[in-house]
């Protein structure tokens, strides 16, 4: 796994070992920012479930002002810090070890404001949903901010007529898709 473009271009990125985080790979990941490459200048960029940092990074590479990771997972955190200083981006991302939902509440407190919130939750777990019924109501998303959400291609998003939010726009991939969510006017 590498950084696609910008400043760390072509540097490798650690990963870590086994089953508990799938990256993103090189193709659709460069997919992602060719979809979002105009939101990232300057942007304030929130990667939730952050597994490797592989996401922030690649925004915090094409000009993104800032990234905060959350993850929860020990060696994860370890790993996104480690990747922040491979990539001499460490400047400007912060990591908070902590849950999703704590984190919200965190940055929150902070009065934090993103531009860019991109999650990665387990697959099939309804996690995004908890996540999305929480930003609903959180002042840390404005009218412009966009969500996007890598869900497996079966994950549906049905209740989100029943939130604040709307899809804008989808992209799906062999077994996982990218969800593109906005408040609705």
């Amino acid at each position: 796994m590498r950084v696609i473009a910008g400043k760390a271009k072509r540097l490798k990125l650690k990963t870590i070992e086994g089953s508990d985080t799938r990256p993103t790979t090189d193709r659709i990941k460069e997919t992602l920012f060719n979809m979002i490459n105009m939101q990232l200048a300057d942007c304030d960029f929130l990667d939730l479930f952050s597994g490797s940092g592989a996401i922030g990074i690649e925004a915090l590479s094409r000009g993104a002002k800032s990234a905060v990771f959350v993850e929860n997972n020990r060696a994860s955190v370890e790993c996104i810090k480690d990747n922040l200083r491979i990539t001499k981006l460490n400047e400007n991302g912060v990591v908070l070890a902590l849950d999703v939902l704590s984190a919200i509440r965190t940055l929150e407190i902070q009065g934090r404001v993103f531009d860019v919130i991109f999650m990665d939750p387990p697959y099939n777990c309804l996690l995004e949903k908890q996540v999305l019924e929480a930003l609903q109501f959180s002042n840390i998303i404005y009218y412009n901010t966009i969500i996007i959400v890598e869900a497996s291609i079966e994950t549906e998003f049905d209740y989100l007529e029943h939130t604040k939010f709307k899809i804008y726009k989808e992209k799906k991939y062999k077994t996982n898709k990218h969800i593109f969510i906005e408040l609705k006017e």
